[in-house]
């Protein structure tokens, strides 16, 4: 499951639809999208905690930092502004658009007044995969810090 198949699903999804996609339709897209976003976090707490897939690593381990990722506690940490300066603008970016996305996907899944936009709905997956190709870049240890921030409590 690789975080670049989720956005090429959402955006086959919103443009496989002729005209006008239903809601149903833009709603999953959204949804499929913020996906991207949180199994790119959970894929790099993986990677780069336990060992990527040329490592010597336990696939078990592995398993468990992928699944470790909570969506609720992801989402707190890219709130936190201050901890986020701390980070490189790719990481930042990054965070910021995990929480734009995140608030998008609870309307999509549990709004049902809401409304939404094809035009829209396809920046979002642009945004979004931009976001994930800047985080990519930012420097390893970053990256590595950034993942131990989302995924453990900090204690002081």
């Amino acid at each position: 499951m690789l975080p670049d198949d989720f956005v090429a699903v959402s955006r086959r999804m919103v443009r496989l639809q002729n005209g006008r996609p239903s809601q149903a339709v833009l709603r999953r897209a959204l949804s499929t999208a913020y996906y991207a976003l949180f199994h790119t976090l959970a894929r790099c707490g993986a990677d780069l905690l336990v060992g990527g897939s040329g490592a010597s690593r336990s696939t078990q381990a592995w398993r468990q930092v992928y699944r470790a990722l909570e969506h609720g506690a992801a989402g707190n940490a890219c709130r936190n502004g201050e901890m986020l300066s701390k980070f490189p603008k790719e990481i930042e970016d990054f965070a910021n658009m995990f929480v734009t996305m995140q608030d998008k996907r609870h309307k999509a899944d549990y709004d049902p007044t809401e409304n939404f936009w094809k035009s829209s709905v396809i920046q979002d997956i642009n945004a979004v995969e931009q976001a994930i190709k800047g985080f990519k870049t930012a420097p390893l240890k970053d990256r590595r810090a950034f993942a131990a921030y989302v995924l453990f409590k900090i204690r002081k």
